[in-house]
């Protein structure tokens, strides 16, 4: 494997939507999407720039981008925390410490390395990168579910001290089951 020593830098909002198509093809990449989704995602991910509390990461090596994560403060308001409610509901929750858990964390909404640079901690650079000195309590993240846990990315999350939060939650329009992690901050 050849040594790679990624530069991880955070971005400004004019920085990350300027660049925005650029950080989007390395998540089409990272999770092997059709790139019909390109331009609707670049939107969303425009949007999402203007949340409370935005922060963004990327890698560089050589000048290129092979990576990217962002996230914001979570939010009562948020599709997302809706769809959190709804799965924890269904389990008869939420419980005195899942309503803590989902009052008060940020949202870890994307975190993708190319695949070509997988498997050299650019994730993990990037993760504590993007949590660094974050007012709140916990980060909340999800992620496809994969038979025993066995990838990188499953691996990355559990070795930062993420745990369960939900199991084979099926968000709404999307028939993929994911698992729904939680760490307490800072890592």
């Amino acid at each position: 494997m050849v040594s790679v020593s990624p530069i991880i830098r955070k971005l400004s909002i004019p920085e990350f939507t300027i660049n925005a198509p650029v950080l989007v093809d390395v998540y089409i990449q990272a999770m092997n999407y059709d790139k019909a989704i390109r331009d609707t995602r670049i939107e969303v991910w425009r949007r999402n720039s203007q949340n409370p509390g935005f922060t963004a990461v990327t890698a560089l090596v050589d000048d290129q981008v092979v990576g990217v994560a962002y996230g914001f403060n979570g939010s009562p308001d948020h599709w997302w925390q809706h769809q959190l409610r709804r799965g924890l509901r269904q389990l008869g929750g939420p419980t005195e410490t899942e309503f803590h858990i989902i009052s008060d964390y940020f949202e870890v909404a994307e975190v993708h390395v190319h695949p070509d640079f997988q498997g050299h901690g650019i994730g993990r650079r990037m993760m504590h990168e993007l949590l660094q000195d974050k007012a709140s309590s916990y980060a909340i993240l999800s992620t496809p579910e994969i038979e025993d846990e066995a990838n990188k990315a499953f691996s990355l999350y559990r070795s930062l001290g993420f745990t369960d939060l939900l199991r084979h939650f099926r968000f709404d329009g999307d028939q993929r089951p994911f698992a729904v992690l939680v760490a307490s901050l800072p890592l």
